[in-house]
């Protein structure tokens, strides 16, 4: 019973961390990204977090997210295209993001 006990505990704690994170997306991600990415699991294209990943450690990875995220592509994820700007995000919202981004590898 112990051990049942604990796993539901845990579990119950995984779905508020995850809840946690969701509502910490930037407002801007929501509008603008929310609707093919997600901070801790795949939609239609990666993980806020497995991109963070990517780029951890990476002096330059807000300047190359920003960079990538305004030029559009697959950037390696062979999970489809993203459009140049997304959703018709500004440059203003396109460094909010990448910052958030690449704030999640830390």
């Amino acid at each position: 019973m112990k051990v049942s006990l604990v796993s539901i505990i845990a579990v119950a704690g995984l779905v508020v961390a995850g809840s946690a994170l969701a509502a910490d997306m930037p407002p801007v991600g929501k509008a603008k990204c929310g609707s093919c990415h997600a901070v801790d699991k795949k939609v239609v294209g990666p993980a806020f977090m497995n991109v963070a990943e990517k780029y951890k450690g990476d002096k330059d990875a807000v300047s190359k997210m920003t960079a990538s995220i305004t030029k559009g592509g697959q950037f390696g994820w062979k999970l489809g295209t993203m459009p140049a700007k997304g959703l018709g995000a500004s440059e203003a919202d396109i460094k909010v993001m990448a910052e958030f981004i690449a704030g999640l590898a830390k």
